[in-house]
């Protein structure tokens, strides 16, 4: 999600009122849902296998712009300075996935259950679980940036949390599902991750490898990316106003329940960048290491997340909220991450 009219922060208009815009799509999707529902039902007629077709191509339309920025020849130069990646790996995938779902279960199922109740709160944390066991792959490119990240050492990062998605994200994601007591067939699990990680990793590094080798680097970073900006916005927000239509009941039924799912999420987000932060000083690593290593784990791979739980159970279930909940937190939350960031530079090495 990156466009290209930026401020002079780094930031795009859109990205830093994306949260404004959720809410708009959140406002307009329970419109179409409440006054239009035959169109929400014509829409629901069309599935394959629990996967809705529209919802599916809007987000290979967000993800696969995504995916051709990830330079895959950068994951040769990871053995030149692997500390910073090692945190990366650590937090992503032994830290973060476990604590979002104990934070989640402890205020799901603890301090919010009177308000929810079982079912809720039971679809709420299997939500969490999705966010917290994707990493972010695309806008802790814009959080880089904000914080003078090494911008090689970020695609570096990205790339190989892109390698590692395809193998650790359905078993964690299907363990911690089973200890909340949500079994789903491995095979659902995976039939996702093939339509919304390996499809559009494929054509997305097909397509930069053709353009960079027919055109140039230049040509593929300066001009041709940057025509899928539109197209990106566009499939984000008409996939945002499609799921909300059909979460419309839920919200004016349970418009609380908004706020109640976004703390443990914004706590979860702090937590894990602290962590990684924590990690990188401990090690004295360089600042512009550190900080986007704190980013990438702190933010989510939120299209991804949104994707699985509507193929897993449905664009209408209470799971798909809580993952909505996550792109309405992320970027003011990531914001404030990133003043803190810059504040404490000077903790690290030159």
């Amino acid at each position: 999600m990156v466009c290209d009219n930026k401020n002079s922060n780094g930031i795009s208009f859109f990205e830093k009122y994306l949260s404004l815009w959720v809410i708009l799509c959140m406002v307009a999707g329970i419109v179409i849902g409440k006054f239009f529902s035959e169109f929400v039902i014509f829409m629901g007629k069309f599935e394959v296998f629990q996967v809705s077709i529209p919802i599916a191509f809007l987000i290979w339309i967000m993800i696969y712009p995504m995916m051709m920025k990830v330079d895959f020849e950068s994951v040769k130069k990871v053995g030149r300075n692997p500390k910073g990646l090692y945190v990366t790996w650590i937090v992503n995938w032994l830290i973060k996935p476990f604590t979002m779902y104990g934070i989640a279960y402890v205020f799901f199922y603890v301090f919010f259950v009177n308000f929810l109740g079982q079912d809720f709160a039971r679809d709420y944390l299997a939500g969490a679980v999705l966010l917290g066991a994707a990493p972010c792959t695309a806008m802790v490119f814009v959080w880089s940036h904000l914080t003078k990240g090494n911008p090689a050492y970020t695609v570096v990062q990205v790339a190989t949390n892109d390698i590692i998605i395809l193998f650790a994200f359905v078993p964690i994601v299907a363990f911690l599902l089973g200890v909340g007591g949500i079994l789903v067939p491995w095979n659902t699990l995976f039939i996702s991750v093939f339509l919304f990680v390996v499809i559009p990793l494929t054509l997305g590094v097909g397509t930069r490898l053709y353009i960079v080798k027919k055109y140039g680097i230049n040509y593929f970073e300066n001009v041709f990316i940057k025509k899928f900006d539109n197209i990106t916005i566009i499939g984000l927000l008409l996939t945002l106003i499609l799921i909300f239509s059909f979460q419309g009941n839920t919200i004016i039924q349970n418009p609380i329940h908004i706020l109640l799912i976004a703390v443990p999420l914004v706590i979860q987000t702090f937590l894990i960048f602290g962590i990684a932060y924590f990690l990188c000083y401990v090690l004295r690593l360089r600042h512009d290491i550190a900080a986007p290593a704190g980013m990438i784990g702190a933010s989510n791979f939120f299209e991804l997340s949104v994707a699985v739980a509507t193929s897993v159970f449905g664009v209408s279930s209470p799971v798909v909220l809580a993952t909505i909940v996550g792109v309405l937190v992320e970027v003011p939350v990531m914001l404030i991450l990133v003043k803190i960031a810059n504040s404490t530079k000077h903790w690290y090495v030159d």
